[in-house]
């Protein structure tokens, strides 16, 4: 790479001061930068057919003035400009807004070049760019970028046409040629060429193929060095199991597994005897049979005489994984036990000295096993459900509680492959895509408000059988922004509707943690048989006997969240059903009841979610994790992001990677980033 390209912008004709300042303040210092600068979208200034172009949309045309122009004020400052241009065969109207001075350059009989939105009804164009006589410039497609301080588009441009001859034949290329070969890929040079001042559309849609593909490449292969380099670090233990006492365990259970569930264990149980540490996502929809895979996994290490660990975000939640594994595991002899919260001192203190001595196999509890006094003796496995409820540092300090314990990470919430592969790139992700045989669809029906009565008569028909409803709530008191119903409001209309038949509950993230715990309690034992919540119910929670559930204003939930609060029905061997109580203002909110109704499918869903929302909002931008690319966009660049993940895979495992010419730049790069040394970068 030349020093031209380390030069800094103020080198540029025409950056002063204050335009270095502004350009600094967008992270651009060098003239590399700024060419790496990419803009946020193209204005398309090429000539268009005025019958083909659909309405609202943007369109340039060139015609004949065929009337002096006419203005009307509108007030102070404001006024509205009209001519009739013949375009062709078409007399349409041109507005231009605020712009009376034209009224002076602008006669009949002129042929002018206007830009703006088509309203196709009006026949008629509002203008955003003019310009006098015939379209004579070869600028088709026109860059728009993210701009800062006093800087302008037109200076901006300026600023990258200087930039791109000076240093544009100095860019190192960073893709091997092989590749652009394969892929059939721009050179850099070419490639920025096309960002920045394209000739074509087809040119702009190539330089992006090869700038999204770079980017996407980039960021793959520093996920896979960081899993490199972790696997080489973390010299974990070669978990020796017994193979036999495990087939038998899996005879034993009253079901047979999914072929999901036991590709799932097999991908498990290779790494537990692989020498290094086990860091893998297990992803599973509601219901899909995680917590027996966690079972398995926790008694193939005991056999090896190693003990286990698993951590639950509630109390409630921790107690039912205890039943679970109490129920399956007890019966071969394992010694269990249950950590909380709420354990009594004494319990606590025989329990600890148990745990150091080897005499408990299995730990269960919540965030009380990160306590400093929790001491395992020999801890092979630690499993961490609904793992994005724990923050880093809480999951760092169980795993460090042994001598590198193998780590299995679980979540109910299903994320989208492209997600999956981007947030969690430098973990094995396993996925229980397939329900267990014989569990019934959850009816699910999108209902408007007015019909409230007759979902009450089809609730009662569920609870005289003996069954439990959930009513689900955006809020917990009323609100004046807000026109949507509220837990408290919902209770008192309910608690009347039902008189002393049948008892309603209240729970919401106000109450605490402990009137929580014995309000679920209540609801799971029966005592109470309509649960009216606000979404702290979503998580984990398994009462078989609920079978129908209600969820007021339910376009204000995202498909995800509507997805985790339906699964807290259809537990049991009975039909179950969920009924959206919504009137969706919005298309995007319609289609969300829409895509319910049509789907129990979790990761049909969280694929839809991530079409209407984005990767940013999936997840919550913040606490995401999620890298900002430049170019690419998760959604529709799913096919680059998986091409560049195995691209990046075979170059991290290959011998020749490390040594070639060609992968010189991105093996520099790797080095500067941190992923060698197993260092997460986002």
């Amino acid at each position: 790479m030349s020093d031209k390209t380390h030069q800094s912008v103020s080198s540029l004709k025409g950056v002063g001061g204050e335009t270095e300042k502004s350009l600094n303040d967008m992270g651009i210092v060098t003239l590399q930068d700024l060419v790496m600068t990419f803009p946020y979208r193209h204005e398309d200034f090429r000539l268009k057919n005025i019958a083909e172009t659909p309405h609202n949309e943007r369109i340039t045309v060139e015609g004949r003035v065929e009337s002096e122009p006419s203005v009307l004020f509108l007030g102070k400052n404001k006024s509205r400009l009209q001519i009739r241009l013949l375009v062709g065969p078409h007399l349409i109207k041109v507005v231009f807004f605020n712009q009376a001075y034209l009224k002076n350059k602008i006669t009949s009989g002129q042929i002018i070049t206007v830009t703006g939105k088509w309203d196709r009804g009006r026949q008629a164009i509002s203008v955003s760019n003019y310009s006098p006589g015939p379209k004579t410039d070869n600028v088709d497609f026109e860059p728009m970028y993210s701009l800062k301080g006093t800087l302008q588009q037109k200076k901006f441009r300026k600023f990258m046409h200087q930039a791109l001859e000076e240093v544009g034949n100095d860019l190192e290329e960073c893709l091997p040629s092989n590749l652009r070969e394969a892929y059939k890929l721009l050179p850099v040079q070419e490639a920025l060429e096309g960002i920045h001042f394209p000739k074509s559309a087809e040119h702009v849609k190539q330089a992006r193929r090869r700038f999204v593909y770079e980017e996407l490449l980039l960021f793959q292969l520093k996920m896979q060095a960081i899993k490199k380099a972790r696997k080489e670090q973390n010299k974990g233990l070669s978990i020796a199991y017994d193979v036999q006492k495990l087939k038998d365990l899996i005879s034993a259970l009253p079901y047979e597994l999914t072929n999901a569930q036991k590709r799932v264990v097999n991908e498990i149980c290779k790494d537990l005897k692989e020498p290094h540490r086990m860091n893998r996502l297990l992803q599973g929809d509601v219901g899909s049979g995680k917590t027996v895979v966690a079972a398995l996994a926790l008694y193939a290490v005991i056999t090896a005489g190693y003990q286990g660990a698993m951590m639950a975000p509630t109390e409630i939640l921790a107690e039912q994984h205890a039943a679970s594994l109490h129920d399956w595991l007890s019966p071969l002899g394992i010694r269990m036990a249950l950590l909380t919260g709420s354990t009594k001192t004494k319990a606590r203190r025989i329990l600890l000295e148990q745990l150091q001595n080897g005499e408990i196999d299995l730990l269960i509890g919540t965030h009380a096993l990160i306590q400093p006094d929790v001491e395992f003796k020999k801890l092979g496995l630690v499993i961490t459900d609904e793992q994005h409820r724990f923050g880093v540092e809480q999951r760092r300090v169980l795993r460090d509680k042994g001598m590198s314990p193998d780590v299995l990470f679980m979540t109910a919430t299903p994320i989208p492959r492209t997600l999956a592969i981007t947030a969690f790139g430098e973990m094995d992700v396993s996925i229980i895509d397939e329900m267990p045989a014989g569990r019934k669809e959850i009816e699910t029906h999108w209902v408007k408000k007015e019909l409230f009565d007759q979902i009450i008569k089809r609730m009662v028909i569920e609870l005289q059988a003996g069954r439990q409803a959930y009513v689900i709530c955006p809020l917990i008191e009323e609100s004046d922004k807000l026109d949507v119903q509220n837990a408290v409001e919902v209770y008192e209309q309910l608690s009347s509707i039902f008189h002393q038949k049948y008892k309603v509950g209240l729970m919401h993230g106000r109450l605490h943690s402990t009137e929580k715990d014995e309000v679920m309690r209540a609801f799971s034992e029966g005592e109470v048989q309509v649960l009216v919540s606000t979404t702290v119910v979503e998580v984990g929670v398994n009462v078989p006997n609920a079978t129908f559930m209600v969820i007021y204003d339910a376009e204000r939930f995202g498909l995800a969240q509507l997805h985790q609060l339906r699964g807290r029905v259809g537990r049991g061997s009975e039909q179950s059903y969920c009924i959206l109580l919504a009137d969706p203002k919005s298309e995007e909110g319609k289609e969300r009841m829409t895509s319910m109704t049509e789907t129990n499918d979790g990761f049909k869903l969280a694929e839809k979610d991530l079409e209407l929302r984005g990767a940013g909002d999936f997840f919550g931008r913040k606490q995401s994790g999620m890298p900002e690319f430049k170019m690419a966009d998760l959604v529709h660049d799913y096919r680059a992001l998986e091409t560049a993940r195995q691209d990046a895979e075979k170059f991290i495992s290959s011998d020749e990677f490390w040594t070639s010419e060609e992968t010189k730049y991105l093996r520099t790069y790797l080095e500067q980033s941190g992923a060698m040394d197993g260092d997460r970068i986002d």
